[in-house]
């Protein structure tokens, strides 16, 4: 008889803990709901674009479900000032969520879950590198759940919207590259199809930006893209918001494949 009670008792506790859980998971989906409608005043609108050009020339539409999701995103996410930053503004936290929303805009299946905070540093920071040295940084991504950012770089990659660098961009396409625990080039994708082709048409582009930048030819894609696969997608994604037309005129497939994957085409943007 003791045995069942405690059966009994352990079910009721189960029951419990799921009823809370559920209750916690139906109030979070609501919050989002209504975070999701939220909108940036004029004002703030005004100052995200001077920090961040691209933001400027968004369609309405597309501007609008990305002020929806930086309020999801500031809500949810911890921005922690370090080394000597004392504060992140509220008009930080703005542009650096409406930047790394942009990448999940129209791409509804990633909404960065794993990461916890952004770690700002008010300029180029140092990190231990390899070997005991000390490396000069403007930002990295952890797997972990953080990405560390430089201010600094934040706003210089931000203000120019056509020389293929922007940071935050780079460093939260590691973030959706890192999802899966694999920070291998290959973000998570919706089918064994679409890993099939994303392979088809990633590793010959790779394959061949390598051979470019060995031969010291010029490319619109940034050479650290040819240190690795991860590095690759990660820099071919800032190539793709802020050189459009360059890069779908030289890696046609490539950019038709990352169309496909954000679900925008910031050509028209442009």
């Amino acid at each position: 008889m003791a045995k069942v009670y405690t059966v009994l008792f352990i079910v009721v506790v189960l029951g419990i803990a799921f009823a809370i859980i559920r209750n916690l998971e139906k109030r979070r989906e609501g919050r989002r709901a209504a975070l999701l409608k939220r909108r940036f005043s004029a004002e703030e609108r005004e100052e995200i674009g001077r920090d961040f050009d691209l933001y400027k020339r968004l369609p309405d539409d597309v501007r609008d479900e990305l002020d929806g999701l930086a309020h999801v995103f500031i809500e949810e996410k911890f921005f922690e000032p370090c080394g000597g930053l004392e504060e992140v503004t509220g008009h930080m936290q703005r542009v650096i969520a409406c930047q790394a929303c942009l990448l999940i805009v129209r791409a509804p299946h990633h909404d960065y879950e794993k990461l916890r905070s952004i770690l700002v540093y008010p300029e180029a920071y140092r990190a231990p590198g390899q070997h005991g040295a000390e490396d000069v940084r403007l930002g990295e991504s952890w797997g972990t759940g953080s990405v560390v950012l430089s201010w600094g770089s934040v706003v210089g990659g931000g203000r120019n919207s056509h020389d293929g660098h922007d940071v935050v961009l780079h460093e939260f396409a590691h973030q959706l590259d890192q999802a899966d625990g694999a920070g291998d080039g290959v973000p998570e994708l919706e089918s064994r199809g679409a890993y099939r082709e994303w392979a088809a048409v990633f590793k010959p582009a790779f394959d061949v930006f390598q051979q470019r930048v060995d031969a010291g030819e010029r490319t619109v894609i940034d050479d650290y893209g040819a240190e690795n696969p991860a590095e690759f997608f990660a820099v071919v994604t800032e190539t793709f918001y802020e050189k459009p037309k360059q890069l779908r005129k030289r890696y046609p497939a490539l950019y038709a494949q990352l169309v496909k994957y954000y679900g925008v085409d910031p050509e028209s943007w442009h």
